[in-house]
């Protein structure tokens, strides 16, 4: 069983990452019930926090059907982190996550995010006040390093477990590459290995299918792997990966009618959330995840991220039902 301090999540832990604008309550609600062990909120900027800025601190909601779920932060100031970090221990997570990977030029050029790696005593001290500051189990996500010159992932690994940490997520590319090419687990099992290391090492980027979460769990001997992309449109992914690693056997994938069923769940939470207009905003960005590969569906498409009232919206899912009912089995 891992553990993050007291918290189990499981022989081997799936979880969803952090990513900006997709890693909301709605979206989280969708993946935790298709399989999802550990959930993560949006990162969240601790200036924002610390002066109340409404984005951030909107950000904090947390539902218990989600539980167990960690708030992320990031920044580049060690006494606005460890101010955020007790702010956000006080909506009641599960952990403290903090990010040193985000590779975005406006936060890693600032000397957050993966810019931090190129200053690992300073990562340490940052990590070792947050830790000191909250009651809560504190873990990070990191890069590999800034660029291939500068992949120092073993040391700040045992930087980062000394300052305090109780779990560690390494993204298997440098902020260099961004999201190109391809994550190199190797590093990723490294630090796993090494005898100095005792705390969690979960494994993170272009796991996208079931046989490959099984390769790179069996090839690296990482805790538990984390998804991200992967799962945007499709929740689905975690259970998928679960079914393989007990039967060897791929799950079936969704029907028709569990694709438009989950739009209509995450559409209704999206607008309880945030209210009607932002609720429905927001939404657009996932359609075309839901429903790709369906044939000649750009005009529900385009249907779909036009229209702003909610009865329009449900019965254009109705009518995609009707419509491909005989294109994609629907039950």
């Amino acid at each position: 069983m891992v553990r993050i301090g007291n918290i189990e999540i499981g022989d081997f832990p799936l979880l969803l990452a952090p990513m900006e604008d997709v890693s909301d309550p709605p979206f989280r609600a969708v993946c935790k019930q298709n399989g999802a062990d550990m959930m993560y909120t949006e990162f969240i900027s601790a200036e924002g926090l610390i002066r109340d800025a409404e984005k951030s601190v909107q950000k904090l909601d947390i539902y218990d059907a989600e539980r167990p779920i960690g708030i992320q932060i990031f920044g580049d100031k060690i006494d606005s982190m460890r101010h955020a970090a007790a702010k956000a221990e006080e909506a009641r997570p599960e952990l403290i996550d903090i990010n040193y990977g985000c590779p975005v030029k406006k936060v890693a050029c600032k000397g957050a995010g993966a810019g931090i790696l190129l200053d690992l005593p300073k990562m340490q001290a940052m990590t070792a006040e947050v830790v000191k500051n909250v009651s809560l189990p504190v873990t990070v996500k990191t890069r590999l390093g800034w660029d291939d010159s500068t992949i120092r992932i073993i040391e700040a690994a045992k930087r980062l477990q000394d300052a305090g940490i109780q779990a560690l997520t390494i993204h298997g590319r440098t902020r260099q590459q961004m999201y190109k090419g391809t994550a190199d687990w190797n590093y990723i099992a490294e630090v796993k290995n090494d005898p100095g290391i005792h705390i969690p090492i979960f494994g993170n980027g272009d796991i996208d299918s079931p046989e490959k979460a099984l390769e790179y769990k069996t090839k690296y001997g990482v805790d538990g792997i984390m998804i991200g992309r992967a799962a945007i449109g499709y929740p689905w992914i975690f259970n998928e990966i679960k079914h393989f690693f007990a039967t060897g056997e791929k799950l079936a994938p969704p029907t028709l009618t569990q694709r438009v069923e989950v739009v209509r769940q995450h559409l209704s939470f999206s607008m309880d959330w945030k209210g009607e207009k932002t609720g429905i905003f927001e939404m657009r960005r996932h359609y075309t995840n839901y429903f790709k590969g369906m044939p000649d569906f750009k005009p529900y498409r385009t249907r779909l991220v036009s229209l702003d009232e909610p009865a329009a919206l449900f019965d254009t899912l109705d009518e995609i039902l009707s419509v491909y009912r005989n294109a994609m089995p629907a039950s």
